[in-house]
């Protein structure tokens, strides 16, 4: 278990500013990334027991912040 913050920024800071320019230019991204930041605290508030929930939540949250972050990479990384 991992308390540390996920944050797009921090997992790909080569690519920060890709980040930047794709979240206000391409609206899919934008969206994607949205979500993935607000899984990303969902499953950081979990881990820490602010709001505590089952393994299996918890387990799968996880997974599609991963499927999430796999797919911002191919966006990230395509152009």
């Amino acid at each position: 278990m991992s308390n540390t913050p996920h944050e797009l920024h921090e997992e790909f800071p080569e690519l920060a500013a890709k980040i930047a320019d794709m979240k206000t230019s391409d609206a899919h991204f934008s969206k994607l990334a949205d979500e993935y930041h607000e899984l990303n605290r969902a499953v950081h508030r979990a881990e820490t027991n602010v709001e505590p929930t089952d393994q299996f939540n918890e387990e799968e949250m996880r997974k599609k912040r991963s499927q999430l972050k796999d797919e911002i990479y191919r966006m990230l990384t395509a152009a």
